[in-house]
């Protein structure tokens, strides 16, 4: 890629993120407008599930099959399509005649979603070489997370108080055909120098793993969690582990090299971006339906009830940036595992619903918690690494975010339709505490000499010569 103008790189920047907030905005407006869905499709709490963690198996199954293929065939050529299927997805989302068209339609915007936050994150990582600069960016890039949260909440309360939860995916429309048209003018294409060849067995073994995993979890409390279904899903999930452990092993060009976890801090990030994203999709989940059925409040009044912890995320995901940029990883996720866990012990212990005051600190503290989480786990998952392995490292990343909120969202709603609504708060609190012990076990020196190891083995011995570049580790 050419040396770009400051400039042009702020502008690649703010395009990769148009297609970030279209994802995220599109994830936390349809919590606040679960109710409405129920009401109109007389939806059970598993099926309200489905409308979420459909749309998060497909893309969690799908983001290193479009990472790869990104980084093969041209990151804006696989952007561009990405885009279309988001699009078309979100306008037929908004036409569902019923639960189950809704959960087939949000599965089409999952495949085009799939191709957005992996690839623009590896269009970023070429873009931003420079370590600091990266971390700046990085540091956007979480803060569109926050804005998201802040304005989804608001915004989808107040459509689906005005014109009705349909409208929610309208929003993506002008935002989706716009990031389409600044993506054909003005980012470059780009691939990584080796290409990787296409592996259908990985990809069928993962999309076995993360269906049969969920469905199990969702379904297990309803049917049975001893009934041959269900005991069924489960088996398949291990077998699928194990194959996949096993097979991926002897590729060459395997859909995910196992040799990346041999870094400390990568295999970290992957175990806290599951961890985090957890916590967060099963608290979204418990507090949407808490503030609307249990008290009653409007979509709209909801929203701003979780005002507080959108603000926080706002506020504290591009700090987090700039303390990764100069402080490194560690800081800020010792200080998210410590307010993420303290959040759901207030809930927990506290008994947050009886208070407004406590509510609300909960909130805030969730809030401080999730927004500075994000941008260390982006920056540690591709420090160290090869750029021609850009794209499959950041889509590693992105797939543990979705398979970590698809679990959240179905354990948490196990433990809710099981009536241990205080379990499933020492479970987010649990999530938390993992992002405190991991992010401070895969930050130190050790780690980094892991993660300099392990990119030495990700470079092909035909290529050794060539000086392949690498993101630069960023210090702690």
């Amino acid at each position: 890629m050419p040396e770009l103008t400051h400039r042009r790189r702020m502008l690649i920047l703010g395009i990769c993120c148009m297609s970030l907030l279209i994802v995220s905005l599109d994830n936390t407006i349809l919590n606040v407008a679960l109710p409405s869905m129920k009401r109109d499709f007389h939806a059970s709490v598993s099926g309200l599930q489905w409308t979420i963690d459909a749309y998060l198996v497909v893309i969690a199954s799908l983001l290193l099959l479009s990472g790869s293929t990104a980084d093969r065939l041209g990151r804006k050529k696989i952007f561009r399509i990405g885009l279309v299927f988001f699009t078309l997805g979100s306008l037929l989302c908004s036409l569902a005649p019923g639960l189950g068209w809704l959960i087939a339609f949000r599965m089409i915007q999952a495949v085009g979603g799939s191709m957005l936050n992996p690839v623009a994150m590896s269009i970023i990582t070429n873009t931003f070489t420079d370590a600091r600069e990266r971390a700046r960016a990085i540091g956007v890039w979480g803060g569109v997370v926050g804005i998201s949260m802040a304005a989804g909440p608001i915004v989808g309360g107040a459509l689906v108080e005005t014109v009705g939860w349909r409208s929610i995916f309208w929003i993506n429309l002008p935002v989706g055909v716009l990031a389409l048209i600044l993506t054909s003018r003005y980012i470059p294409e780009s691939r990584a120098p080796r290409p990787r060849r296409v592996d259908p067995v990985g990809q069928v073994l993962v999309i076995a793993l993360l269906g049969s995993l969920t469905y199990g979890i969702i379904e297990g409390s309803g049917a049975g969690w001893t009934s041959p279904l269900i005991v069924g899903c489960f088996v398949v999930t291990v077998l699928a582990l194990l194959g996949l452990t096993r097979y991926e092993k002897r590729r060459t060009d395997p859909l995910i090299d196992v040799r990346f976890f041999r870094s400390a801090p990568f295999s970290g990030a992957t175990l806290i971006a599951v961890s985090g994203f957890a916590a967060l999709g099963g608290f979204l989940f418990l507090n949407t339906l808490y503030l609307q059925d249990d008290r009653g409040l409007s979509a709209l009044d909801a929203g701003l009830y979780m005002l507080p912890m959108a603000v926080m995320c706002l506020v504290f995901a591009p700090l987090s940036g700039r303390l990764v940029a100069s402080r490194g990883p560690r800081l800020p996720l010792v200080l998210a595992g410590l307010t993420m866990t303290a959040s759901g012990v207030i809930f927990a212990v506290l008994d947050a619903e009886s208070s407004n005051a406590l509510l609300f600190t909960s909130y805030v503290l969730f809030g401080i918690g999730f927004g500075l989480v994000n941008a260390p786990i982006t920056n540690t998952a591709v420090s160290g690494m090869p750029r021609a392995q850009a794209g499959v490292a950041a889509a590693v990343a992105s797939t543990s975010r979705q398979i970590g909120q698809s679990l959240g969202v179905a354990v948490i709603g196990a433990a809710l339709a099981a009536g241990m609504q205080t379990t499933a708060w020492w479970i987010i609190s649990g999530c938390g505490a993992s992002v405190l012990l991991i992010g401070t076990l895969t930050t130190g020196r050790w780690a980094r000499g892991t993660a300099e190891r392990a990119a030495g083995l990700l470079v092909p011995e035909e290529d050794e010569d060539d000086d392949t570049p690498r993101i630069p580790v960023s210090t702690s």
